[in-house]
């Protein structure tokens, strides 16, 4: 019976962009597969109090020191900008 696979969902962080990135697992033997690098992602919701709601974001660790630093309030308005709905 063939592994199971991940399901296909979009593996993309809402506020960095980042997103799955490929590569070479490279054995003791120096031999050569190819083999994914997913990003930290987390399903995170926040608390928005200039609307009173909860806002769910799929972020990654650096979109938390991103929205810790810049604030959600200003991070949702870029998203916005770009066209994003949240």
């Amino acid at each position: 019976m063939a592994a199971a696979k991940k399901p296909l969902a979009n593996r993309r962080c809402a506020v960095t962009g980042r997103t799955v990135r490929y590569g070479n697992a490279v054995s003791h033997s120096n031999r050569k597969t190819r083999r994914r690098f997913e990003p930290n992602l987390h399903v995170k919701r926040f608390w928005l109090p200039e609307e009173k709601r909860w806002v769910t974001l799929r972020v990654s660790a650096r979109g938390l020191k991103t929205i810790a630093k810049r604030g959600l309030s200003a991070v949702l308005a870029g998203l916005r900008r770009k066209g994003e709905k949240y």
